[in-house]
């Protein structure tokens, strides 16, 4: 897994535990407050019933779950029918007989637990016991049931954490994914046109240092500037890309003729120390204007070029020919190079699909498309390799005047 995976799993799983610990927490809470309720109204309720029971209900017939005990003349006690044995406290009704003011206590008796009230009714001394088992009961399948639910929710929190860390971290995975991309097609883009202009630096060094008259080298230092300009407009290019929201440079017409005999012209020194030969043919009449943007077509021909030459061994050729069919200009750049399989032609445009596939042809699909343009690849195993993009031709200008490009030297 790589690191940019790595941190993304981290962070969806650390924001699905902070999320399911809180929506946990939330549920705990009031969990917790319902039960607190739930006991402050059972007390409520059981002394207020005790309370009624104590003042007026009859000794022969008390309320559910209550029992009463009078404290008769001479210390005898009468209790309800049915009343605990255990019972009653007779403390409490020895301090009430005393002149002790009324009083409410719980207390366990044999094994269970009982509310239990105090108070004189006229001349006598009453005692009014409510069993509270029934009140642990209810509170026991409370607690039973927030458990459940405590357990459920926190089963539907991990869930609800899953889906909002995964929307939440998407943006985050989109953003490494776009620099990720961005730091590969910067180091592509790049490659070309830093190896072009060191190429043709070594060779104005060595003819200075060889003694070659400066005159004869300005040709030379043109196409070094020129370099350096189509390297700052690659850079501007990536910029523009790198964009969260792709922004679509204006269009314009752009004579592919001219764009290719400049970069056959620009590689003719790499061509050179390579042994391989560039030449550059107009077929059929018509111009060979389309609509795009300059140094985007310029960034495809010069892929297709920096193509050729990689897979063209010493003494061979490349070929790029342009013809205008109607409505479409078609470009191809052939060679007789290494060749390529037909089952990858296809293959050949997409990302890192493998060895001896790359990220330039996949940049280049990218650019033709987005001029709704195509772009083939046809070849033979040991026999050259053709790729051909069509574009829309220009409708409104057949011809753009451009200074005429320099004879490499």
């Amino acid at each position: 897994m790589n690191p940019d995976r790595r941190l993304l799993v981290r962070a969806r799983r650390r924001l699905t535990v902070q999320v399911a610990g809180a929506i946990s927490a939330l549920l705990a809470l009031v969990g917790a407050l319902v039960y607190c309720f739930m006991l402050h109204a059972q007390s409520t309720a059981a002394e207020r019933d005790l309370a009624a029971a104590a003042t007026s209900a009859n000794i022969a017939y008390p309320p559910p779950c209550v029992w009463l005990y009078e404290l008769l003349p001479g210390g005898a006690v009468r209790g309800s029918p049915g009343a605990p044995a255990s019972l009653p406290v007779r403390t409490a009704l020895d301090r009430v007989a005393a002149g002790g003011r009324p009083s409410v206590a719980q207390v366990d008796v044999a094994g269970r637990a009982y509310l239990i009230r105090t108070q004189r009714r006229g001349d006598a001394v009453v005692q009014a016991v409510m069993d509270l088992r029934y009140h642990a009961a209810e509170r026991a399948r409370l607690l039973r049931t927030l458990g459940g639910a405590e357990v459920a929710g926190l089963l539907a929190a991990v869930l609800v954490g899953q889906v909002v860390s995964r929307r939440a971290i998407a943006p985050l995975g989109e953003a490494l994914s776009r620099q990720r991309r961005f730091a590969a097609d910067v180091s592509h883009e790049l490659r070309t046109p830093l190896t072009r202009l060191h190429t043709r630096a070594q060779l104005v060094s060595r003819r200075l240092r060889g003694g070659t008259d400066p005159i004869l080298l300005i040709g030379e230092v043109d196409q070094l500037v020129a370099g350096s300009r189509q390297l700052g407009e690659v850079v501007e290019d990536l910029l523009h890309s790198a964009q969260f929201q792709r922004t679509r440079r204006p269009f314009g017409p752009v004579d592919l003729a001219a764009l290719a005999a400049d970069l056959a012209a620009a590689e003719h020194a790499r061509a050179e120390v390579q042994g391989v030969s560039i030449e550059v043919r107009l077929e059929g009449p018509g111009g060979h204007v389309v609509r795009g943007v300059e140094s985007a077509l310029r960034r495809v021909i010069s892929a297709l070029l920096d193509n050729a030459l990689g897979h063209t061994s010493m003494g061979g050729h490349i070929w790029v020919t342009l013809r205008r069919d109607q409505s479409m200009v078609q470009l191809t750049v052939r060679d007789d190079g290494v060749g390529l399989d037909p089952g990858d032609a296809e293959r050949l445009f997409k990302r890192f699909v493998g060895t001896g596939f790359g990220l330039g042809l996949a940049l280049v699909r990218e650019v033709v498309d987005d001029h709704h343009g195509t772009i083939t690849a046809d070849g033979v195993p040991g026999d050259g390799a053709a790729f051909t993009v069509r574009l829309p031709a220009d409708r409104t200008r057949t011809r753009i005047r451009r200074p005429p490009a320099r004879e490499p030297a």
